[in-house]
């Protein structure tokens, strides 16, 4: 890309203590250890990865509804904290949930749900109905049917509808995506993700998508961000990233992929046994325990990202130096 970026993450950190341990030993679930990352202004930036990989809690931080330990947020060359209030940020950056019932206020309707972030920072009641009837009409569901209606007289593609309106009320330059269409109908995700990419189009949006589905995320992604246990081991143009994976995991993730061609079919399990527990990750790569090329120093130190193409960096150490026999 060759646009700059609108949100740089530099070193961000999220532990979350719990109790218990041996001798009431404070000890903390690692959910996002380090993750540094920027995002180009117009770009879609897909981050994917198991259950547990820090995602979600990525995405979470992105928006501040929960402060990191450590860690910088820059957006638009502002320092959120120093040069950006968090009101300011919410302003500019919006989220939609996986969950689009659970994100909807049940005693609101449709209209209300929209208008009402626009009444709060200032905009006139008038004025803020009539832009949740036009985003209404935009997301593709008619006002005069739906903005009376309350989330359980919709479906979860029309709620998800409503969420996407509700974000775009603030007129946001950067949404984040956090599993937004994986619990739609195959039929009605479809429907929605030409929806996003379209408003992206229209409106110049930047988004942050992240889902479990790699099919979903190489259809609307540019650039592609491989997480494991907590931090980043791949990131590149989305090409790069399925054509030529660089690291282990990200070839493991690929290979999982199901198709529909059958010499194309999935004979050997490409990955084995569960992520390592995140209170108490591996030392050096924390992918070591499941890496089938896994040698001596992949235990030992941190690999740091190797540069593989323009824009293309995977950390791994068989990127470097080959495994010396024993």
């Amino acid at each position: 890309m060759t646009a700059s970026p609108i949100l740089q993450v530099d070193g961000l950190v999220k532990h979350f203590p719990i109790k218990g341990g041996l001798f009431g030993k404070r000890q903390v679930v690692r959910a996002v250890d380090g993750v540094t990352f920027d995002v180009a202004a117009g770009e879609t930036l897909g981050i994917v990865g198991e259950s547990g990989c820090g995602k979600s809690t990525t995405a979470r931080l992105l928006v501040q509804l929960i402060e990191p330990d450590t860690g910088q947020i820059t957006f638009n060359g502002k320092l959120l904290g120093r040069d950006l209030s968090l009101r300011e940020l919410r302003r500019h950056v919006q989220m939609v949930f996986q969950d689009s019932y659970a994100s909807l206020n049940p005693r609101l309707t449709m209209e209300d749900a929209i208008a009402f972030g626009p009444q709060v920072h200032g905009v006139p009641e008038g004025k803020a109905r009539q832009l949740a009837r036009d985003l209404l009409d935009r997301v593709g569901l008619d006002p005069q049917r739906f903005a009376g209606r309350y989330p359980h007289e919709l479906s979860g593609g029309q709620r998800q509808r409503v969420n996407i309106a509700r974000a775009l009320a603030f007129e946001p330059e950067v949404i984040v995506l956090d599993e937004a269409v994986s619990a739609l109908d195959k039929s009605v995700e479809a429907q929605v993700l030409n929806l996003l990419v379209d408003l992206r189009q229209e409106r110049k949006l930047t988004y942050v998508f992240i889902s479990h589905d790699l099919n979903v995320v190489r259809f609307i992604s540019d650039r592609v961000m491989v997480m494991y246990l907590g931090e980043v081991a791949e990131i590149g143009p989305v090409e790069d990233i399925y054509e030529r994976p660089g690291h282990p995991y990200t070839q493991a993730l690929l290979a999982a992929m199901p198709s529909m061609d059958p010499d194309q079919r999935t004979e050997k399990v490409p990955l084995s046994g569960d992520p390592p527990n995140p209170i108490n990750p591996p030392s050096g790569c924390r992918f070591h325990t499941r890496c089938a090329h896994a040698f001596a120093r992949c235990g030992q130190v941190a690999p740091p990202p190797i540069e593989l193409n323009p824009g293309h960096r995977a950390a791994c150490h068989l990127l470097r130096e080959e495994p010396k026999a024993a």
